[in-house]
């Protein structure tokens, strides 16, 4: 019974904690998106939700924030690995270091990091600035503005995250394992894909579930990268409650977004579950 009520009385710092920042502002946000007021929280309605499913435009929205989402953990997952995996391995003196470069983006704003990324693929930029003055290409290409502008930025300022989640989940990785297969013949091609890369989805799921979570959310980057024509979820929020004013149908599609990550992390804990089976 005292190790049951110390271990209630740690518990409850944390979960008073929980249910002021996060529990009550989610009860709110629940219940402002059910009113029927666009300001404050009176009656209650379902037309909020109504209006944004029966809009097709919203539906775009929820598919390229879907996609936008699946794109972005998808090359961030796939250029970290390698990083993440030589990080786990290396044995070097210089380990530290490496993996502190390897995070270091992290210090530096994801605003300042969305801008440098508008010099580079801007339409006077540096990559079009160089093609030109190469005589390459006639007129600029369009690498800004749109939803391939969104997404290598995001991808560059979201590797950092997958490469410390996959860090973190490497632990399953045994280079006897390895060894053993590379004595019975198999070659390195084949150690990694029946050995290394089993042991380490695990890892590699969790880096995809951070990516993917931190990028459907996203606001900045794909506001400035996308010039006011890549719409996503965050993006309409973001409208609809400074706007427009519209603050309970800003709560509805906050709901939407929510509902969106429980789906993902249901369908990781599944496929989390196949593998440690």
């Amino acid at each position: 019974m005292r190790d049951r009520g110390l271990i209630l009385a740690l518990l409850i710092p944390g979960l008073l904690a929980m249910l002021a920042t996060f529990i009550l502002p989610m009860a709110w946000l629940l219940r402002a998106s059910f009113s029927t007021s666009t300001m404050m929280q009176v009656g209650f309605t379902l037309e909020h939700y109504r209006a944004a499913l029966a809009d097709p435009f919203y539906w775009k929205v929820a598919l390229n924030t879907l996609t936008l989402g699946l794109t972005v953990s998808a090359f961030a997952v796939i250029l970290g690995y390698p990083i993440a995996l030589f990080l786990a391995r290396t044995t070097s003196r210089w380990r530290g270091v490496l993996t502190a470069l390897a995070v270091a983006p992290l210090l530096t704003s994801a605003v300042v990091r969305t801008y440098g990324w508008m010099v580079i693929l801007g339409d006077r930029g540096v990559i079009n600035g160089t093609l030109q003055s190469l005589s390459i290409i006639d007129t600029p290409l369009r690498l800004s503005n749109n939803s391939f502008g969104a997404t290598v930025a995001l991808v560059e300022i979201l590797m950092p995250y997958a490469i410390l989640a996959m860090l973190a989940g490497f632990g399953r990785l045994s280079t006897q394992l390895e060894e053993a297969a590379a004595m019975l013949g198999a070659n390195p091609l084949r150690v990694f894909w029946r050995i290394v890369l089993p042991l380490s989805l695990p890892g590699v799921l969790t880096g995809a579930l951070l990516v993917f979570v931190l990028a459907i959310s996203s606001f900045v980057t794909p506001r400035l990268m996308g010039g006011g024509r890549v719409f996503v979820l965050g993006t309409e929020v973001f409208s609809e409650a400074t706007v427009t004013l519209n603050w309970s149908l800003a709560a509805a599609l906050s709901v939407m977004l929510l509902v969106l990550f429980s789906s993902v992390i249901v369908i990781y804990q599944r496929a989390l579950r196949r593998l440690e089976a």
